[in-house]
């Protein structure tokens, strides 16, 4: 019996993730559920998981569920939260295993305690190992913890990389859907509203990744997590679009053998595989290969996707440039979806604050939050014509 701590319990990975504790109840069960801001949520997992402890993102929910536990007469559930609840569900003693799925940097701190308690971590926030990934897979190797991806590309890539040795792999080829956007004219990008951004034409998601994904500044993020989860070159990670999404990613080796991961799209097989890894469990999550009667390859374009370009050259230069990448990516999108900003805006943000962040590698987590900090300050600022006027008049 696997018991795991849930980082993101109320999100679509952490549902997903239940799903799939509920479809195997002889092989998983709930440790701890860190749940954020939901408290209903929370409530009805706790009182259907009946987990060790459970966190919420601030005190006064934290009361709440507290005094609605009381209520139900469930007993023996610890309640915490903010940054140290979470911290202490990931590493509860009871839990075997770590699923990080707390969207952005906020489940970083938890995701970096649970590898030096030496818990093995099904990564699903790709953030985490954007920002902090050096340091992350530094602590992983000297305790000897694997980090799982969940992500459907990385996860595939882990599949095809079993096969062979890490020294013959050539390439890892990235497949991107091209979001709503690969084949609507330049001219047109001007004019991209939220609502039409929010239209993925593959995946259901969270609003983030989802406009990330027609920008393709998510499969950026992507290149940057491949090199610091598989210790690749950014130069041995391509992307290529995928309009299908029937291969989730492919490894090329030094012979000219190239490994394909083929499956349906539903987030609960690379789950799964994570939760299960290194067994293969069987499941109902089965594949119509009528479905690969139409394979369509193409490279992206760089002038139609900038944020792509800025994700490869951040991942070429590593540490700060990587942080501040998805820090300015996280502010310019919500400026977006509130309408501040045109969706273009999005990638020019995000180089302005490239061009102003120095070459440094923070060697802790503290040092990663402090640059995270700095770049969204740096781009609030950018967006907000107060603070530019008054920075101009200095």
């Amino acid at each position: 019996m696997k018991r795991l701590a849930i980082l993101g319990s109320t999100g679509s990975i952490g549902q997903s993730t239940l799903s799939i504790v509920e479809q195997f109840p002889e092989r998983f069960a709930v440790a701890s559920l860190a749940a954020g801001r939901n408290v209903d949520e929370a409530f009805r997992q706790a009182v259907r998981w009946r987990p060790r402890m459970v966190s919420l993102a601030a005190e006064d929910l934290a009361e709440e569920l507290a005094a609605r536990l009381r209520s139900a007469g469930l007993s023996g559930i610890e309640v915490v939260h903010g940054a140290s609840g979470t911290v202490a569900c990931s590493t509860l003693p009871e839990a075997d295993f770590v699923v990080s799925a707390i969207v952005g940097v906020a489940g970083l701190e938890a995701t970096h305690a649970a590898i030096l308690a030496g818990k093995p971590v099904g990564l699903a926030n790709k953030e985490c190992m954007v920002a902090a990934g050096e340091i992350l897979t530094r602590a992983a190797r000297e305790r000897n913890v694997p980090i799982l991806p969940i992500d459907s590309e990385h996860n595939a890539v882990h599949q095809c990389l079993r096969v062979g040795e890490r020294r013959e792999v050539k390439t890892i080829w990235l497949t991107a859907s091209g979001g709503p956007f690969r084949q609507l004219p330049l001219e047109q990008f001007a004019n991209i509203t939220p609502q039409q951004a929010l239209k993925h034409p593959t995946w259901v998601m969270g609003r983030r990744i989802t406009i990330d994904s027609a920008t393709m500044l998510n499969k950026g993020l992507e290149v940057i997590e491949a090199c610091r989860l598989f210790n690749v070159a950014p130069d041995q990670v391509r992307v290529i679009i995928h309009p299908q999404s029937t291969v989730h990613s492919l490894v090329e080796y030094v012979d000219g053998s190239i490994l394909a991961q083929i499956s349906v799209t539903d987030m609960r097989l690379p789950i799964l595989y994570a939760l299960a890894w290194p067994e293969r469990p069987a499941s109902k999550l089965t594949f119509d290969l009528g479905a690969l009667r139409r394979l369509e390859f193409e490279p992206p374009d760089f002038e139609r996707f900038p944020a792509l370009r800025l994700a490869f050259e951040a991942a070429g230069k590593g540490g700060a440039h990587c942080i501040a990448l998805n820090a300015a990516d996280e502010v310019a999108v919500e400026a977006f979806l509130a309408g501040r900003i045109p969706f273009m805006g999005i990638p020019r943000t995000i180089e302005a604050v490239l061009a102003s962040t120095p070459e440094a590698h923070p060697a802790t987590i503290a040092e990663v939050l402090a640059a995270d900090r700095e770049a969204r300050e740096t781009a609030r600022a950018l967006l907000d014509p107060a603070q530019r006027a008054q920075a101009a008049v200095h």
